[in-house]
């Protein structure tokens, strides 16, 4: 079976203009999510699968989903700070959704095949496709907790323009992840030789490897990923502490880190030469566009792709 392409939408509002994950960067104005659709076709995936915010769906299947017609199966699933499991309710004075696998979680009803989730608004690259789709279409019929992570090589995920935020990823001999450290501030130190650094805790600069893998949020999991979800989840609403953090989120990592730390699931850390991009400052914008533009002269892309 084709694995799913699942893409994290539901941080789109209904003011169409103004968002990033919109913008037009390619030459017929093409957005990034449209390249990652591109490459995840050419990578064999079979069906496309957004979870967006409910009260957005009439202008997403009229702008967005229009396009694919004809190209590829689509659907959308719902994400809505209520969605909560029976006997839970949304605390008083919280408006913030519960993260990025809470949104995963509202896929349970509608995937049913070896998924890969990324965000909408980043630029993956065709390799990391052709590696994540690989791993989940060799996957045995049936299989379980026996899941994937592309690691991006840092050298190949920074901004020229600031620092950026990454998850550091420690693997075994096995190439199985281990940890996802997040480090808040990465970026080359004149001072250090150019040398890639992290802020540590006390505010230092640390050396990090050019090619140390580092997490871009593009994962691969199986259907029974979202039973661990579920239950999980239950726990994360029964703990007080987030239900007084009207902040506290439900992020993929810390499911990833609970299910490796119990000895339940597996992730494999694929290696990708793919270079990451995306607007991260508005000055990130320009570089954007001429390196699609680029991409575009060399022939990995056509001139349009829908």
């Amino acid at each position: 079976m084709k694995p799913t392409l699942f893409l994290l939408a539901a941080g789109m509002g209904s003011r169409y203009g103004g968002l990033k994950q919109l913008d037009g960067l390619g030459p017929n104005g093409e957005t990034i999510m449209d390249y990652s659709i591109y490459d995840a076709i050419q990578a064999g995936f079979g069906r496309i699968v957004w979870v967006i915010r409910k009260d957005f769906e009439e202008q997403f299947r009229t702008q967005i989903l229009s396009k694919y017609e004809g190209q590829v199966p689509c659907e959308l699933c719902f994400q809505s700070l209520d969605a909560l499991p029976e006997g839970f309710s949304v605390p008083e004075g919280r408006v913030k959704p519960w993260g990025t696998n809470h949104a995963v979680l509202m896929g349970k009803d509608v995937i049913n095949e070896p998924f890969c989730v990324i965000n909408c608004d980043d630029f993956y690259g065709r390799d990391a496709f052709m590696q994540i789709g690989k791993f989940l279409s060799e996957l045995p019929e049936g299989s379980q907790n026996k899941y994937a992570m592309v690691g991006f090589r840092c050298c190949n995920t920074l901004s020229e323009n600031g620092s950026v935020a990454r998850g550091v990823c420690e693997f075994d001999d096995n190439h199985h992840l281990v940890e996802v450290v997040e480090r808040t501030e990465i970026m080359r130190q004149a001072d250090k030789d150019n040398a890639i650094c992290f802020k540590d805790e006390q505010g230092e600069w640390q050396p990090l490897e050019e090619n140390v893998p580092v997490s871009m949020n593009m994962w691969g999991f199986t259907p029974d990923y979202f039973a661990h979800s579920e239950a999980y989840f239950k726990e994360f609403l029964a703990d007080p502490k987030n239900i007084e953090n009207l902040k506290a989120e439900f992020f993929i990592p810390l499911m990833v880190s609970k299910l490796i730390n119990d000895g339940t699931s597996t992730v494999e850390v694929l290696d990708t030469t793919s270079k990451w991009f995306g607007v991260t400052y508005a000055a990130d914008r320009e570089a954007t566009v001429e390196r699609i533009q680029k991409l575009v002269d060399e022939g990995i892309y056509p001139n349009k792709l829908f």
